[in-house]
């Protein structure tokens, strides 16, 4: 969430939204919150999703800069970090931080903490709130294990899970998403990769891909609560239900 209060920060500088390019684009990665969307139309601007990996942010920004399409404003993922600018091409703690700094001295002068503005931009935007677990199985066997899994859960094509009513299925390996509810389907525009990702009802998400140094398979969750109370509960539930996919 810390990304999302700067990314706020940063668009919220400007003397007004005409003040922001009307090209601009916010690059979070496809397991990062939903809250930066909210944010984004609320200033008229374009989110893009990536893959996970900051790689592929630094890889927008050279797309950007080369065909004059967008303008870069600030891109970031759930392993935390952000980049702020065009001056680099990884994740960049140092100017993540400054800019953390920056927001902070801002809002002091406005007799806030960090936690008060964030508390400000749930009342504002939502209670999201994001998890992530993990099943390690090691060996030959635990990546074969992770392998089958994946093609399991593929081929049940999950409609619901627990209280939440699956309504986009991305299967990234496939460069297709389905909407289950008119039956259509279209391309992600993402390169190939072994990802599943579901758009739940309500605002939430469920995506799972298997960690690429790791013999592990990796559970990303989301969901958006009325209050902080509600936002716990049922991101909680969602996982408890998740878990009782019994994928692994």
């Amino acid at each position: 969430m810390t990304a999302v209060l700067i990314m706020e920060y940063i668009l919220s500088q400007k003397q007004n939204k005409n003040d922001l390019p009307k090209n601009g684009v916010v690059i979070k990665s496809i397991v990062s919150s939903n809250m930066a969307d909210a944010v984004a139309k609320e200033y008229n601007i374009e989110i893009q999703d990536v893959l996970t990996g900051f790689k592929y942010i630094g890889e927008k920004i050279e797309e950007y800069e080369s065909t004059g399409k967008y303008k870069y404003l600030f891109g970031f993922e759930e392993s935390y970090g952000c980049l702020v600018g065009t001056h680099a091409r990884d994740k960049d703690a140092i100017v993540a931080v400054m800019t953390l700094c920056e927001a902070a001295t801002y809002y002091k002068s406005k007799g806030l903490t960090l936690w008060d503005q964030m508390i400000n931009l749930y009342e504002k935007y939502g209670y999201y709130k994001e998890d992530i677990f993990s099943i390690t199985l090691e060996g030959a066997e635990g990546l074969e294990k992770i392998q089958e899994s994946m093609s399991k859960i593929r081929k049940e094509e999950i409609k619901k899970i627990g209280d939440f009513n699956v309504e986009k299925i991305r299967d990234y390996q496939k460069e297709e998403v389905k909407d289950l509810i008119n039956g259509k389907i279209k391309a992600t525009g993402l390169p190939k990769s072994n990802v599943l990702y579901y758009e739940l009802v309500d605002d939430a998400w469920f995506c799972i891909r298997p960690s690429g140094t790791e013999p592990k398979i990796k559970f990303y969750i989301g969901i958006k609560g009325k209050n902080m109370n509600d936002a716990e509960n049922k991101i909680k539930r969602l996982k408890e239900n998740i878990l009782e996919l019994n994928i692994i």
